[in-house]
């Protein structure tokens, strides 16, 4: 029995891409977009086939305990896109560009087109993600949306965590127009779907443990030279005006954010795959550094995420003992989710890494949390059976999410058996 649950978690895990043998170097060379690290895009692909397959037998589904990022989004600021339109409008006045970066600059100014005005927005394909994932989610559960199912709904005062709330309630009521759901944007919201901390605050900022080892590590990893003699065609103007390093990671915010745009200008093969990974390494150690189980953090990162677990044991509690069916639906961040998956303790989610060079060997921010990552705890019950009697599937961007307990019939937990363990690492003083 052991054996075949062991297979069925390999099985799952290699489907989800391709081949679980497969390094983060060798992932992003298939698909480059995945170097944009928490920037990739939604992978549709990647959705588990028996996503919301068959409970076991006499069991139906009455509870959805979900938390989702914001989906696909502009560059943060304006500014992240005209400081390169800038470098590259100066360069063509002086005749110092190649004519790969004289295409560029005409790039440049249609992607402009969309993304001015629009800093930190949710993009059109965000809101495409959120309705896709609800339509999903209630197709395959039903029974959890029908009738007069408690719905709620809440989400961070950042608008596009807002609107991908709207978007996802949107996506539901297209199923099912009855349904009254109650959303909330707000301070009291904040406590459970964003908490922050003066030590998690102190832990990731320029004066944490991490940040003299990512300098060092960003120092090693950019290599601007190859990609700046590909644009411009003077290297006595570069000289003189260019900061190549900062240049090149500018341009790798645009062209790893440009999959999650209306545009369909592709600008990463202006990077070889080497120069991808050694920014993507880069990037990947400071998000897991600021944010996940970096040991020298001491858990102040999971200590934030202590919060949202508290809440979804509370809700569940809730709904349990009411004997009621719906959904706690909950819209955040990156910046709250992967510290959530390192706390729930999903397989793949965390690491004990202190040094860059060792991390890409068992974390990649794009498996954990690419635009629109959610995490699902649905919930199952027999008819007529009691409260202890309550069966858990837990999926990870809709691929079935592995926590280090026994399981039912390969892919659930018994509540009886995870209740105590969230409720454990909620309240685990770090």
């Amino acid at each position: 029995m052991k054996f075949h649950i062991l297979l069925a978690a390999v099985l799952s895990t290699a489907l989800a891409f391709g081949a679980a043998a497969q390094t983060a170097r060798q992932l992003i060379e298939q698909k480059p977009e995945r170097a944009g690290g928490v920037y990739y895009a939604y992978p549709v692909d990647e959705i588990a086939p028996d996503y919301g397959s068959k409970a076991p037998k006499g069991y139906k589904p009455f509870y959805v305990s979900h938390f989702g990022r914001h989906g696909s989004r502009y560059l943060i600021n304006d500014a992240d896109y005209t400081k390169v339109m800038k470098v590259l409008d100066k360069a063509h006045d002086n005749g110092a560009l190649t004519p790969r970066g004289e295409l560029l600059r005409l790039q440049m100014d249609t992607i402009w087109e969309e993304a001015r005005g629009r800093g930190g927005e949710l993009s059109p394909l965000g809101n495409r993600q959120h309705k896709g994932i609800a339509r999903r989610m209630a197709t395959a559960y039903p029974q959890v949306f029908a009738g007069d199912a408690r719905v709620t709904a809440a989400s961070t005062t950042v608008m596009r965590c807002a609107h991908s709330m709207f978007s996802f309630i949107e996506g539901l009521k297209e199923l099912n127009p009855q349904l009254e759901i109650p959303r909330e944007s707000g301070q009291r919201t904040m406590e459970f779907v964003n908490h922050g901390t003066k030590r998690s605050a102190q832990m990731g900022s320029h004066e944490g443990p991490y940040y003299q080892e990512l300098r060092r590590f960003r120092e090693k990893n950019t290599r601007p030279e190859r990609l700046v003699s590909s644009i411009f065609s003077k290297p006595e103007w570069v000289q003189r005006w260019l900061n190549e390093s900062e240049f090149m990671w500018d341009l790798y915010w645009v062209a790893v954010d440009l999959q999650n745009m209306e545009t369909k200008i592709n600008l990463l093969p202006l990077f070889t795959t080497d120069e991808l990974y050694g920014l993507w390494q880069c990037f990947n150690f400071q998000f897991y550094a600021t944010n996940s189980s970096y040991p020298l953090a001491d858990g102040a990162f999971l200590e934030r995420a202590s919060f949202t677990v508290k809440h979804m044991v509370d809700t569940a509690d809730d709904y349990i003992a009411n004997g009621s069916h719906g959904a706690t639906l909950r819209f955040g961040h990156d910046g709250n989710i992967v510290p959530l998956t390192a706390l729930l303790g999903i397989e793949g989610c965390s690491s004990n890494a202190i040094h860059p060079e060792d991390l890409a060997k068992d974390y990649a921010d794009f498996k954990v949390s690419p635009m629109c990552s959610n995490i699902q705890l649905v919930f199952f019950r027999k008819d007529g059976g009691n409260a202890d009697d309550i069966l858990v599937r837990i999926y990870h961007n809709e691929r079935n999410a592995h926590l280090p307990l026994p399981v039912v019939d390969n892919y659930y937990y018994r509540w009886s058996d995870l209740r105590p363990y969230l409720a454990a690492r909620a309240a685990k003083e770090y």
